[in-house]
């Protein structure tokens, strides 16, 4: 797919976003609207999936696991405009009895979902379970995840690191969505994750790093890290994010990671935002 293409849909998912948390005034539109770029080229262009027939088991298609639910908004925006389930349903997005609830959930049956992500750190572990049991079934096709850089405070994420880099589970690409922005602050002024490359590196995995708002660049690292498949070692990669991008005034700081816009700010922000597919 050319690449102003997909810019196009990312900016229409970014629509999608704030419109939906605006909607009910809560939600997490910081780091979605990091994602939005990632996530489109991963569904629109990379994965091997079949969206019109959604099987749980996943059997000879790519799957990815969000493990930070929080960003919920995107992967619904995602999901819908490629043709997961219709894209009105997003007008349902936290309100009662809706399939969209603020952290995906698999009871409510929504097509492209295969956890629940509302406790953070658990989307490795449920990643490298199903590269494993792809493996042992003779199953060639992947097995995506994304993780927020906040995250990878929760001790799970690197007992499930250890685990994959001594079992040599060689068909998983992670992605850290890294920002360096959390819930309460910076990165730095709440716990430092040091040199994070040397850290997964010491953990047995292979490390790459991309810039998350770069359509080439996120291309060419993604091929390079499925270049790597089958060679024995977990792959991670070390995506560099702006929260909030897209839209100026969320921009530059944590205070959007969970907060939504008012009336006169979800104006400002879709005048930065083209509408290039049409809105629900």
């Amino acid at each position: 797919m050319e690449n102003q293409q997909l810019i196009d849909i990312a900016t229409q998912v970014r629509r999608d976003i704030v419109r939906m948390v605006a909607a009910v005034s809560s939600g997490h539109p910081g780091g979605s609207l990091g994602c939005a770029d990632f996530l489109t080229l991963l569904y629109f262009e990379v994965m091997k999936n079949d969206a019109s027939n959604f099987k749980m088991d996943g059997i000879n298609e790519d799957v990815f696991y969000l493990s930070n639910g929080h960003i919920s908004p995107v992967l619904y925006s995602v999901l819908a405009r490629s043709g997961h389930f219709p894209v009105a349903e997003l007008a349902t997005f936290r309100k009662l009895s809706s399939r969209l609830q603020g952290h995906p959930a698999t009871d409510k049956k929504i097509p492209g979902v295969r956890m629940a992500s509302g406790s953070l750190g658990q989307g490795l572990s449920c990643g490298i379970g199903t590269a494993v049991v792809k493996k042992m079934n003779g199953d060639d096709s992947l097995v995506y995840t994304l993780h927020g850089d906040g995250e990878l405070q929760e001790g799970q994420i690197w007992e499930a690191a250890i685990y994959a880099a001594a079992n040599n589970v060689d068909n998983l690409i992670a992605t850290i969505d890294y920002n360096g922005r959390q819930i309460d602050g910076d990165l730095e002024d709440v716990l430092s994750l040091g040199n994070l490359s040397q850290k997964w590196q010491a953990f047995g995995w292979e490390v790459l790093e991309m810039n998350g708002h770069d359509m080439d660049d996120m291309r060419n690292t993604i091929a390079k890290a499925k270049s790597f498949v089958g060679k024995g070692k977990p792959i991670v990669i070390i995506m560099t994010t702006e929260m909030g991008q897209g839209v100026n005034y969320m921009m530059g700081t944590h205070k959007w990671h969970g907060a939504a816009p008012n009336d006169e700010q979800l104006a400002n922000a879709l005048g930065q935002l083209e509408e290039t597919l049409g809105d629900y």
